[in-house]
Formats: C-alpha cells, sequence, structure tokens
C-alpha cells in the first residue's frame, strides 16, 4: 500500500507539473505572435485574437484548475499548507486566474472587435503584405494594456516554477 501511495503522488506530481506546461506553455509564445503578426500580416490579427481566447479556454483555464486541485492533494499529503512555496502557489492560481478573467480576456474580446472594424474601414492595400496598414491609438492602448498582463502573468509563473523547484520536496 505504501509503494502505491508514492507511485500515486509521483502521478499526481506529473500531472500537476503537465498543467504547467500545457495551461501556460502557449502563453510565453504570444509576445512573438503579437509583434511578429502586428507588423507582418494585421489581416491576421482578428484570427489570432480569436484563438488566443480559444486556447485560453482550452488550456490555460483547465491547466490551472489541474494545477489548483494537484497542488492542494500533495500539499494535504505532504502536510505543507503553512510552506511559503505552497502559499506562493495559491497566491499564483488566484493572480493568474483573476489576470485572466479580468484584464487578459475583456481586452482580447475588444481586441478582436477593434482589429476587425479598423481592418474594414482600411483601403485596400495593393500588392505585397499590408505594409501600409497600421492600428489605431486605440487598439494600440488596449494591445499594450494586454502585454503589460501577459507579461505579468509569464513573471508570475516563472517566478511559481522557480520556487516550487527550489522549495518542494525539501
Amino acid at each position: 500500500m505504501l509503494v502505491s501511495a508514492a507511485v500515486f503522488q509521483d502521478l499526481v506530481l506529473a500531472v500537476h507539473i503537465l498543467g504547467v506546461v500545457v495551461g501556460f506553455g502557449v502563453t510565453f509564445a504570444y509576445p512573438i505572435f503579437f509583434r511578429v503578426g502586428s507588423r507582418l500580416e494585421p489581416g491576421a490579427m482578428p484570427w489570432f485574437f480569436r484563438m488566443m481566447q480559444l486556447l485560453t479556454r482550452q488550456l490555460v483555464y483547465p491547466g490551472l484548475l489541474i494545477v489548483l486541485v494537484c497542488g492542494i492533494y500533495l500539499a494535504s499529503q505532504k502536510h505543507q499548507f503553512s510552506a511559503f512555496y505552497v502559499q506562493w502557489g495559491f497566491f499564483a492560481v488566484v493572480a493568474i486566474g483573476a489576470l485572466e478573467g479580468g484584464l487578459i480576456a475583456p481586452r482580447v474580446r475588444k481586441l478582436i472587435v477593434v482589429s476587425q472594424r479598423e481592418l474594414a474601414a482600411a483601403p485596400v492595400a495593393g500588392a505585397g503584405p499590408s505594409s501600409a496598414f497600421s492600428f489605431s491609438g486605440d487598439y494600440r492602448a488596449v494591445f499594450n494594456q494586454l502585454s503589460i498582463a501577459g507579461a505579468a502573468q509569464s513573471l508570475i509563473v516563472i517566478l511559481t516554477v522557480f520556487f516550487m523547484a527550489t522549495h518542494a520536496g525539501a
């Protein structure tokens, strides 16, 4: 029984780690898509923001839930709820959920609408990529807010991985 409990804890730990990798790994690619897409193919930005919305619903939110549930199980098995790294983990889950739901998701929705509207109102460009097109100040303001929130989220994920790697199991 002792061996199977240890094996189960290892399985839960693996699922916990996979929740982080799958749930948040894609978010580290967003800044590349933001900068390159806006510059090379602004017409693709509404599609990108819709895809970001889909990935959030199908990867980020479920990943966050998996991380929380597995983290609670692991902390309870090791009686570690008072440990800093566990408390930080709870903070990270709440902060990432709040950033996603309160800042990132609303700005993504707004960018879908604004980018579609601005692209529809733009004059038809000549041959070649949409180099003559430039998004408005309104778009850039919301885009910058999204970028800052995304950077904050990435920093929280990085710090959490660091704290877990250096303190969990110690």
